[in-house]
């Protein structure tokens, strides 16, 4: 089986969840014993992970060029997957064209209809509305596709139940965790507070400004001695505005390792006001024993049934109130360890969840002419009047080689 990954960028796994999500499918690929491809029309930067280093042919493509067409007609993918809607709406009818047998499958990492109807309610305070231009273009991206995998159970439910998509055009499939090298570090040997995120992502940006402001203030209070170090890839000198030591706010930057920092510091704090998807600075300090203290949004498709191990607030006061206990009683601090643990092992464990993503795939391949044919929708909008991405990037070439 030859699989295709067509990416918005180059995988840089240290620096966000979307890079890490893009490693853990390649990587998976290539555990099936399958050949397999990475192309992107974005420069690397040096950042980005040495694919030939991983066993991974990549390749730098161009947009809206007729030079992807002859690619990937000698390519012969059998799957294509693309790693995020506005990739697939780039992509996706050049695939169609040209590799019209292969299997289109579309990773959302995140529902982004969800996220930014969320980040308008909290700057609108008015209800929240799925409805969006994100919405018309990215429920459109998943009817094109044949198969979107999705990272949460909640987000599969709002596909469903708000915009009638059929079970059978998605799979759930999590991040992985990988708990050899977990459960180390003990309380006693752990101090300060810590937040990471990529700060290209405005969820965890928000939230930084957001706890700085109200939740940090609280928890100052309390604990006079302890420390906030924030970390994240790409920080601005907006970012570094942030650092102030007598207020016991320390910006760190970019982590060089994340498990390794995870292990030093006693309490994780997520205060995210808006977003979706998983969190990947979550599933991290899981697996690095690191309690974290979360609000609802944080917190949403990451325990399912499970016990968090401590109250879960959307407020300042209760979210600081709630991150001093866990700060202060080694008690507390154990067990939302340990329901880390467990939800880690019982809902994310590699071992499972590698093998399903095969077999989603592998089905929906075998299933691939009985899906297309009825999924009405798709045919509808791979029907010329509404080719408009398309014909957008055709109209974009001809302007080019005009220049």
């Amino acid at each position: 089986m030859r699989a295709l990954l067509i990416g918005k960028i180059w995988p840089e796994p240290a620096s966000s969840a979307a890079g890490r999500r893009t490693m853990e499918m390649l990587t998976a690929m290539k555990e099936f014993g399958w050949e397999v491809h990475f192309a992107t029309a974005a420069q690397p930067s040096e950042f980005s992970l040495d694919l030939k280093e991983e066993g991974i042919e990549s390749v730098l493509v161009e947009l809206n060029d007729s030079s992807f067409d002859s690619w990937i007609q000698k390519l012969k993918p059998d799957i294509v997957l693309f790693d995020r809607f506005m990739t697939e709406e780039q992509f996706g009818w050049r695939i169609e064209k040209n590799a019209p047998e292969a299997l289109r499958v579309l990773d959302t990492s995140d529902l982004h209809c969800l996220r930014e109807a969320r980040h308008r309610r909290l700057k609108t305070g008015k209800p929240l509305d799925l409805f969006n231009e994100a919405a018309l273009r990215e429920i459109a991206s998943i009817y094109r596709s044949d198969l979107t995998i999705m990272i949460s159970e909640y987000e599969m439910s709002v596909l469903r139940e708000d915009f009638g998509i059929d079970s059978g055009l998605l799979a759930y499939c999590p991040f992985f965790a990988d708990m050899t090298n977990g459960k180390t570090s003990r309380y006693s040997e752990r101090q300060n507070f810590m937040m990471i995120g990529s700060f290209l992502h405005e969820p965890n940006w928000d939230a930084v400004q957001w706890c700085c402001r109200e939740i940090w203030p609280l928890i100052k209070q309390r604990i006079d001695d302890a420390e906030l170090h924030i970390y994240g890839s790409y920080a601005t000198d907006k970012v570094y505005q942030l650092d102030n030591a007598k207020r016991g706010i320390r910006v760190k930057g970019r982590a060089a390792d994340v498990s390794e920092v995870m292990k030093s510091y006693r309490v994780n704090l997520a205060p995210l006001r808006f977003g979706a998807g998983l969190k990947g600075k979550l599933m991290d300090a899981f697996v690095a024993g690191l309690p974290s203290v979360v609000t609802p949004i944080a917190a949403e498709a990451m325990n399912g049934e499970l016990d968090w191990g401590t109250e879960i607030h959307k407020d300042a006061q209760g979210f600081a109130k709630t991150a001093v206990s866990v700060y202060e009683s080694e008690a507390l601090w154990k067990n939302v360890r340990d329901c880390g643990f467990s939800i880690a092992e019982s809902r994310f464990d590699q071992s499972k969840w590698v093998p399903r993503l095969r077999q989603a795939i592998e089905l929906s391949f075998n299933r691939k002419s009985d899906t297309r044919r009825k999924n009405f929708i798709g045919q509808m909008l791979r029907h010329h009047q509404h080719r408009s991405t398309e014909f957008m990037s055709r109209w974009i070439e001809a302007k080019n080689k005009c220049q």
